[in-house]
């Protein structure tokens, strides 16, 4: 009977429901606004024509007007078309109401294509403004007219702004309207207009205004093909700077992933400070650790993950790009600290963040939500756990006075605290005989647990809960944090979010054998970096050896990747690329250690502040340092093919890249000795072991055992400044990573990528100063060396994209021109000097080298 009661209380159809985010929401709505953009368009276009003909039966509008079936409209919509467009045009804002017509349909192809509708805010608020600046204008300038120019909403405010300053002060009204938005959009430079200026043509001026500020984006348009695997098309003269990605600028303001070798147009004489800038918001302060719990006679311990989670900050909160801005002479260098605290006061700090304002931070929808797979605490047997470890231990004569359990996701740790007399010892030799009474796998003792004054022993759950990277990031310990570089590795024993600092390690060394999650704990690492940083604030490096692990990383490449000029491809993988990355490095830092240098700056924290703070000119080479993550997947097949010469850098890197913003983060699946050597674990203080197969890999990557005893699938010990940590890693799958990805890649990104310093091995090009017979000159000499006069720019990658070439025979012919005083020598990343700065003079140099020949 109790069956078929219960029979019959069940649906006979299943519930409907609709997730929010599911995508088929953002195409419908998609679908909804470019119908009604296509609906608009015709209604607007049509009431054009038949205004006259409808105006007597809209403006007499009731609901008959809905209802009646034998009254007709010319309105090539019939009667809703005459409403809605007279809605519009005569009650609201006349002919620039197509600009919402324009909006739905932009916004309506944006959540067709899924992509984020946050970055056309900017779009949403100046075409607003436009719509009612026209709407007042054309009310003005036709206020006699019959036709609703204006509409309602414009006649009415220009009649009131009349009778308010007069028709005269609404002419002058328009007239600074019109110069504050061309002074606005164009930022021309009034100091250029001088008085022959305006005796002449005041077209040529406003084309000249124009030309400089949209020249930039016609510039970026011929920047990158895909990393050189197309042609770039010939550029003029004024664009090659910038194609050769040497030095990006728009509206006079350098690019700040990428170092200027030029001063842009507002660093034009000696000794000037001056750069854009915005006030930056401060991270909220890091909440207090809660106290550990107090000791009872036997507890379990489990902790609630956060229910709330803060999205990412508004992109309009950091503040919008002030281009009116010129920079102020400096005539005594003891005045540059005033001088920037002068400009600070007038317009706020330096913002790296503003080259990509509509930037926004990935959404933790985008991840899985495993929060229903949590399993229950079985008290019980917890309880027979603790009996069986007292009873096991009385057995051999050891007595047991206090207890306590603390529960985490894969792990409980029992605490017991041994009747006076008993040795330690004595219990750490029992670890084999507890694992065989508890009849479980990776039994681990902890004799005595630090600063516990407890010894413990961790049992594998027979239940194991698996713990997912939206949980982790969901904590306030990672939302909250205001470290420099976050990394939320998983959950503790105690079931507490772990989450450390990757800039105070300074160095990590993750070790574990094959399947046991040392992939799925690097992109946990990654993903924590791209959550919670800018683009403009970390680069990261990655060297993927098998080629699978971090390739779908390469769609960041114009956000957050770094790799060389020459590279096809933005993860590195051939074991040549590798070495000359690490190089390029070692160049990169030695770079950074001299502008710490020139700035009396200690690390790159002070450095970073004081250019925050415009303290540091740019036309003297400074540049926003972000920090640099260097990740190797696989560590132990670079040694073997290349050894010494990935060693050697390593070592260098390892050592000194620490205070200038540069970290590594090696993994390998067997830490011996000839793998990690001594210099490099003396300077890898924090080691990251997952499941090894032997004590010996265990004592090799932490000095001790216990890796040995983990159970895998994540399980894991942090040796971080002497403490060791259990850890369950928290989880992300490729399908997560590859959502996360898309998203960020779908937004803009930096027209040019960060290019780290060009270097050259024994087989490149530059590599030695050898001497070269005229007879030997390439064919393309003479050509490339006039391009190179022309632009007063030598670039190794010009002559490359601009003439066809190879990157090696373009870096012969620049060796050619060094070895016959064309250009310097290199200078790193920096463009090589031009020593010949007149084409005439070059021509009669090449003669002379004719003559030789």
């Amino acid at each position: 009977m109790a069956n078929k009661v219960k029979k019959q209380s069940q649906p006979l159809l299943p519930p409907v429901r609709i997730h929010l985010d599911d995508e088929r929401i953002p195409k419908m709505l998609g679908m909804l606004l470019l119908f009604v953009a296509f609906y608009l368009t015709i209604a607007f276009v049509s009431y054009l024509f038949t205004w006259e003909t409808d105006q007597d039966k809209v403006l007499r509008f009731s609901w008959s007007l809905l209802l009646q079936a034998d009254l007709d409209m010319a309105n090539w919509l019939g009667r809703l078309g005459a409403i809605v467009s007279n809605m519009f045009i005569y009650w609201g804002f006349g002919l620039p109401s197509f600009v919402l017509i324009y909006l739905s349909a932009v916004f309506g192809w944006a959540l067709m294509q899924n992509r984020p509708t946050g970055v056309y805010r900017t779009l949403l608020r100046r075409s607003l403004l436009i719509m009612l600046s026209l709407s007042i204008f054309l009310a003005f300038v036709f206020s006699n007219s019959g036709f609703p120019w204006g509409g309602s909403f414009g006649s009415g405010v220009s009649q009131w702004l009349t009778s308010f300053v007069g028709t005269i002060g609404m002419v002058v009204l328009i007239i600074f309207a019109v110069v504050a938005l061309i002074t606005w959009a164009f930022n021309p430079n009034y100091q250029e207009l001088t008085a022959s200026q305006v005796k002449g043509s005041a077209s040529d001026y406003l084309s000249n205004i124009f030309n400089r500020k949209y020249q930039s984006s016609a510039r970026k348009k011929v920047v990158l093909e895909k990393r050189f695997k197309t042609t770039l098309p010939d550029l003029d003269d004024d664009s090659d700077d910038e194609a050769d990605g040497l030095e990006d600028v728009e509206n006079g303001f350098p690019i700040a992933n990428q170092p200027s070798t030029k001063p842009a147009d507002g660093f034009a004489q000696e000794g000037q400070i001056g750069f854009d800038i915005s006030s930056k918001n401060t991270p909220p302060p890091r909440p207090k650790t809660p106290n550990a719990a107090d000791d009872i006679a036997f507890e379990i311990e489990e902790s609630q993950p956060s229910t709330a989670y803060a999205e990412t900050e508004d992109p309009e909160a950091i503040g919008a790009i002030d281009i009116n801005y010129r920079p102020m002479p400096v005539n005594d260098a003891d005045e540059s600290i005033d001088l920037a605290a002068e400009l600070v006061n007038a317009q706020g700090l330096y913002d790296p963040t503003l080259e990509l304002p509509s930037y926004e931070h990935p959404v933790l929808a985008l991840l899985e939500d495993h929060s229903h797979q949590k399993v229950e605490i079985d008290r019980a047997d917890l309880e027979a756990q603790k009996e069986q470890i007292v009873s096991t231990l009385l057995n051999y004569k050891i007595e047991i006075i206090k207890t306590r359990a603390t529960v985490g996701p894969t792990v409980t740790l029992f605490e017991i605290v041994p009747a006076p007399g008993v040795r330690i010892s004595k219990i750490k030799s029992l670890e084999d005989d507890i694992a065989l009474s508890l009849a479980a796998l990776g039994i681990r003792i902890i004799a005595p647990i630090p600063g516990r004054g407890t010894i413990g022993i961790e049992v594998p759950n027979k239940n194991k809960q698996m713990v997912s990277l939206r949980e982790v990031l969901l904590s306030d310990r990672f939302k909250r944090s205001n470290m420099e570089l976050p990394i939320a590795l998983g959950k503790t024993i105690s079931n507490e979010v772990f989450v450390a600092d990757l800039a105070k390690m300074p160095h990590l060394l993750i070790a574990g054998a094959t399947g046991q999650g040392k992939s799925v704990g690097i992109n946990t690492i990654i993903m924590s970096l791209l959550y919670k940083q800018h683009p403009a604030h970390v680069k990261l490096i990655l060297i993927d050896p098998k080629k699978v692990e971090l390739f779908p990383y390469s769609s960041l490449e114009s956000h957050f990747l770094g790799f060389l000029p020459d590279q096809t491809e933005p993860i590195v993988t051939d074991t040549t690329k590798v070495i000359h990355t690490l190089n390029s490095l070692t160049i990169e830092m030695d770079e950074r250690y001299n502008l710490l240098k020139k700035a009396s700056a200690r690390n790159i924290k002070e450095y970073n502040e004081k250019f925050v703070q415009r303290q540091l000119n740019p036309k003297k080479g400074h540049r926003y340092l972000p920090f640099i993550v260097l990740i190797i997947d696989e560590f132990a097949d670079l040694i073997m093919t290349a050894g010494k010469e990935i060693e050697l850098p390593i070592g260098r890197l390892a050592q000194l890249a620490r205070a200038i913003g540069i970290h590594l983060i090696i993994a390998t699946q067997r830490p011996s000795v000839n793998i990690i050597t001594g210099v490099i674990k003396a300077n890898f203080p924090a080691r990251l072991a997952f499941k090894v197969s032997s004590k010996v890999d265990s004592r090799t990557i932490l000095d001790t055992g216990g890796a040995d005893q983990l159970i895998g699938r994540g399980d894991m010990l942090l040796s971080l400044g002497g403490d060791m940590v259990r850890l369950q890693c928290a989880y992300v799958d490729t399908p997560e990573v590859e959502r996360v990805i898309k998203f960020i890649s779908d937004q803009q990104g930096y027209a040019v990528p960060f290019f780290l310093p060009e270097f050259h091995g024994e087989d490149g090009p530059g590599s030695s100063k050898e001497t070269f017979k005229v007879a030997d000159l390439d064919e393309h000499f003479e050509d490339a060396a006039r391009m190179i006069v022309q632009n007063q720019t030598g670039s190794t990658s010009m002559i490359q994209r601009r003439m066809k070439l190879g990157y090696n025979r373009a870096g012969r012919i620049m060796d050619q021109m060094e070895a016959f005083g064309i250009v310097g020598a290199s200078e790193g990343s920096k463009p090589r000097e031009v020593l010949i700065f007149d084409e005439k003079e070059l021509e009669r140099f090449l003669e002379s080298i004719k003559n030789r020949k």
